[in-house]
């Protein structure tokens, strides 16, 4: 009996956190709510005596210095904002960075711990003019005084988010955890269509 080779073809595709294979997008007058699945993520947690050495391996990698508390920053195709004390989320395009997370351990060697993160997030951008008539009733963090490079963390109908001001009242993302992807969107649609 002559061995038999089985070629299945298997085409797999990547779903995004809503379940689609492309991006969501929401479209209100002067609010736009789009799903991003287009970002890779690595957390960056330096080791306790080695928090200077992480700081500037990290700075080498990403062209920046790492944020301070309440901030993100960005440089070239990184960004990065601060979730706790020696704790920040690194932020890079999928398309060029899949790898991100082995980027980082390879900069930061011994001086930090890195976890990969991109498949445990999701993220909603919020972009137009009543994006803060939506936002000031989903959470209770001031986000009309935030100025572009304000990183806060709330909650959302529950669900503990970042959200990053990316244009001073007019852009932010809302970063939240993927298994809570479907319900933190029902929420923000819901809210925008009762809203506007």
């Amino acid at each position: 009996m002559a061995n038999t080779v089985h070629n299945f073809g298997h085409k797999l595709k990547a779903i995004t956190p809503l379940g689609g294979y492309d991006a969501q997008v929401d479209a209100f007058p002067g609010l736009t709510i789009t799903e991003r699945p287009d970002r890779a993520l690595a957390s960056l947690a330096a080791r306790q005596g080695s928090e200077e050495q992480a700081a500037s391996a990290a700075k080498g990698l990403l062209g920046m210095a790492l944020p301070g508390p309440a901030a993100w920053s960005s440089a070239g195709d990184f960004t990065a904002w601060w979730m706790g004390p020696d704790l920040w989320m690194v932020d890079a395009p999928h398309d060029t960075h899949e790898l991100l997370a082995s980027q980082v351990k390879e900069a930061v060697g011994d001086a930090a711990s890195v976890v990969e993160q991109t498949d445990g997030w999701c993220r909603f951008d919020f972009e137009g003019s009543r994006s803060l008539d939506v936002l000031e009733r989903l959470t209770n963090a001031n986000l009309r005084a935030a100025e572009a490079g304000v990183a806060t963390r709330t909650s959302i109908e529950h669900v503990g988010c970042f959200v990053l001001c990316l244009e001073a009242g007019n852009k932010f993302a809302i970063i939240g955890p993927r298994s809570s992807a479907a319900s933190l969107h029902h929420a923000l649609v819901a809210l925008a269509k009762s809203v506007i």
